[in-house]
């Protein structure tokens, strides 16, 4: 049983530009990642919110990963944009032209703010994090990377994980791609499924990769795994608060 403000909402049309902006300003300043779809393709590509004028009514995106997708913007491809801020899904279509600009040596796309946004708040799965000291060792392989790729798991949910790996591995893994191979070591075993790799981003100053997947075709017996493990978290933080309060 989950409360009610958690269950599913329906989602919301935005269409008055202070409610647009306002809800695209959280993505740029939270620097949450885009996932840019074109239609009649299934390639997926990541960009960010970078800048939002109310006053010239004009949105700017950052540079395309990959940067192939600039073709299908030269040549006038309507395209979908989707964001995650707080679980909370803001997306919407772009079926007008963007001018491809360069400010200051970086990369970015120019056009008109969306007349219209959908807003959707859907069930947050509880998202537990893990104690530096504590974290599970990971690997993701699959028939896409070359050789399996180890990093440690930051946190899970019923529904994914958020991971972290030594050095720039931005190059070696998809945005959008499945990964057949997510193996974890939990304290009661290990477990497997595959995975799809939906956010990805080198941090350069800390020499980190972080990457969050959502768990793909998983199975009955490795969801009981993970909701155990979520459960054991989730009780873990609970005596530690408590500890905290004497």
């Amino acid at each position: 049983m989950f409360d009610a403000q958690d269950a599913p909402q329906p989602p919301k049309v935005l269409a008055t530009p202070l409610e647009i902006a306002s809800n695209l300003r959280l993505l740029q300043e939270s620097h949450d990642p885009l996932i840019i779809t074109f239609q009649d393709r299934t390639q997926r590509f990541q960009s960010y919110v970078v800048d939002v004028n109310r006053e010239n009514n004009s949105l700017t995106l950052d540079e395309m990963i990959p940067r192939e997708g600039e073709r299908f913007l030269e040549a006038g491809v309507p395209f979908r944009v989707e964001g995650f801020h707080d679980g909370v899904r803001i997306a919407w279509e772009c079926t007008t032209s963007l001018t491809i600009d360069d400010v200051n040596g970086h990369r970015c796309y120019r056009g008109a703010l969306p007349g219209e946004v959908v807003y959707h708040q859907r069930r947050n799965a509880f998202r537990a994090a893990l104690r530096l000291a504590n974290l599970v060792n990971v690997e993701v392989a699959g028939e896409k990377l070359k050789t399996p790729i180890k990093g440690k798991l930051l946190d899970v949910s019923a529904t994914g994980c958020k991971l972290r790996f030594e050095g720039d591995i931005s190059q070696s893994m998809q945005l959008g791609q499945v990964y057949e191979r997510f193996n974890a070591a939990l304290p009661f075993g290990a477990m497997s499924t595959p995975v799809e790799m939906r956010y990805l981003h080198f941090e350069e100053r800390l020499n980190i990769t972080f990457a969050g997947m959502r768990f793909h075709n998983i199975s009955g017996a490795v969801q009981r795994q993970v909701e155990r493990f979520v459960y054991q978290l989730q009780r873990e933080a609970r005596q530690f608060d408590k500890d905290d309060d004497y």
